[in-house]
């Protein structure tokens, strides 16, 4: 919700491009190490995570994948990763069993 109104798509696609969300999850990610009391040097040793790379995060919202999960776990964030690529939920029962009969695909369709 924006200002208490539902956002319309193009507000909602402008708020998730990858420059925008990056920037956020590092803020985020900034506030939650200063809530713990926690410096960048103290996460860079207790993550394993170089403290370039934690600079660089919370101010060009740069980092590898592997560097970010290393961070969760310190920060005691990491449920966030669980379900970042949950399977989709099911409208019906109908659906379910649609699914169940199909198998779990190993790739994509061609085409």
């Amino acid at each position: 919700l924006i200002s208490g109104q539902i956002m319309n798509d193009k507000q909602m696609i402008d708020n998730f491009d990858p420059v925008t969300l990056a920037a956020g999850l590092a803020k985020r990610v900034r506030a939650l190490r200063i809530r713990k009391n926690l410096t960048q040097v103290d996460l860079a040793k207790r993550s394993g995570v170089s403290l370039g790379s934690i600079k660089r995060f919370e101010t060009r919202h740069l980092i590898s994948l592997q560097s970010l999960i290393k961070i969760a776990l310190i920060l005691d964030a990491t449920e966030e990763f669980r379900n970042l690529f949950t399977p989709n939920v099911y409208d019906s029962i109908e659906d379910v069993i649609s699914q169940a009969g199909q198998g779990e695909r190993k790739r994509a369709r061609s085409g």
